[in-house]
């Protein structure tokens, strides 16, 4: 038995919800998929709404945008089914045994990650060719490698949890906007001691965003961030916190922030070549992190 749940937002999802029907249906399972939009642009739910007529598949529209946190948590409580899938709307899927493989690992006491990876050919629009050349760097990452940090690896665009355990812990609803509410989820999962099996079964990421909206994007996710960082509910897990942590023992913050006001602009024309350099983003990442933290 499991429920998919798939939060929407500005995307069509028909094609990605009748594959998962077609293979839930093939592999002879009680199963439900649950989608619900989050006051998406009109032009979207006109095309989304036919869902609402197929069988095995629930389709709601909210009135307003409630955010990432706060809807993924309204989907596992209105799931009637004890394993919960949770799957980014922006994916499509790439291998046939997509279900079949998430079945194989149910258990009722771990979390299942199957990963995240990226068309192989580059975009034909260059417009989001960073936002590929950064998942294809970054976020693809094969199983056996994740299994080595089991925890900081995990993200919520694709992964199995029975619902017991996902409501007793949630996803923290205080984080408005894009960024790191799947950071903070997995965080709890440590601290409650809830394993995590990673395999390889990655979702093919293809909602792809601009270069400005990506940069928009992670520097609020930054924001939330700085903010848990001021709650104190983060850890030296995150990457780009324990490269704050050293340039502030190093006494260099005012040096990294002089260096990243005066050449934001040339740093972000440098992301925008064709084999841009990573470390650079980095940079862009910590400078943007000592200015809030400055401020």
């Amino acid at each position: 038995m499991l429920s998919v749940l798939i939060p929407v937002y500005n995307f069509d999802v028909v094609p990605f919800v009748q594959d998962l029907v077609n293979q839930c249906v093939s592999n002879n399972i009680l199963f439900e998929i649950i989608c619900l939009d989050d006051c998406s642009d009109k032009e979207f739910k006109a095309k989304n709404s036919v869902l609402g007529n197929q069988e095995h598949i629930i389709y709601e529209e909210l009135p307003e945008n409630i955010g990432r946190s706060k809807i993924r948590n309204r989907l596992a409580e209105q799931a009637k089914y004890e394993n919960l899938l949770f799957l980014d709307c922006d994916s499509k899927i790439n291998d046939t045994n997509f279900i079949a493989n998430y079945i194989a690992e149910i258990d009722n006491k771990s979390v299942v990650y199957g990963g995240r990876n990226y068309e192989k050919n580059k975009p034909k629009n260059s417009a989001v060719y960073f936002r590929w050349w950064y998942g294809v760097n970054r976020e693809t990452i094969s199983s056996a490698e994740r299994k080595k940090a089991v925890y900081n690896h995990f993200m919520t665009n694709n992964f199995c949890i029975p619902k017991s355990i996902f409501l007793s812990i949630k996803l923290d609803e205080t984080l408005k906007g894009y960024g790191h509410e799947d950071t903070l989820f997995g965080i709890e999962l440590k601290k409650n001691k809830v394993p995590i099996n990673h395999i390889e079964n990655p979702l093919c990421h293809i909602g792809l965003e601009d270069f400005e909206t990506f940069i928009s994007k992670t520097e609020e996710g930054i924001v939330n961030l700085n903010k848990l960082i001021n709650q104190h509910k983060v850890d030296e897990s995150i990457k780009l916190l324990r490269a704050y942590k050293k340039v502030k023992k190093l006494k260099i913050e005012r040096y990294i922030f002089s260096y990243y006001k005066r050449n934001r602009s040339k740093i972000l024309k440098k992301l925008q070549k064709e084999t841009p350099s990573l470390k650079w983003f980095d940079f862009y990442k910590l400078g943007y992190l000592v200015s809030l933290r400055k401020s």
